[in-house]
């Protein structure tokens, strides 16, 4: 009996320390997190990864982001972090663009992505402010 206890504390410890989320999506290559608009919300208050937009046209960003990318670049682009662990997560207007780019992210080897799931359209209806800045 006690063996079993200590089974079940030992692999509850394992999942909690699972680096993705409980919601995950998966490419041939990898996989990526999803992250809900409050949990994003959750992590900008002691924001240490790249936000990155990668929706086009440009229609608004979340406050925090970092770059913008648009999604068909993503793979080529000279500005992503350099150390493949670095976190990273990617937006845009519904969640299509930015599962493309997270896919793009995972094949180049980036080991700890995210994707705001719904995009900024989910962002907006969870009351959360979306900044419009003259381009």
């Amino acid at each position: 009996m006690f063996m079993r206890v200590w089974m079940l504390l030992l692999l509850g410890g394992l999942s909690l320390a699972h680096p993705f989320p409980a919601q995950t999506a998966q490419t041939q290559g990898g996989r990526w997190g999803l992250l809900s608009p409050q949990g994003l919300e959750r992590q900008l208050a002691d924001k240490d990864f790249v936000l990155i937009n990668t929706h086009i046209p440009y229609e608004g960003e979340i406050p925090g982001t970092d770059l913008f990318i648009p999604f068909d670049l993503i793979a080529k682009a000279s500005n992503l972090p350099k150390d493949k662990n670095a976190e990273i997560v990617v937006y845009c207007r519904s969640g299509r663009m930015s599962a493309l780019s997270a896919q793009a992210l995972v094949r180049l080897g980036y080991t700890n992505v995210r994707e705001l799931k719904g995009g900024f359209e989910a962002w907006k209806a969870a009351g959360f402010a979306l900044l419009i800045k003259p381009r």
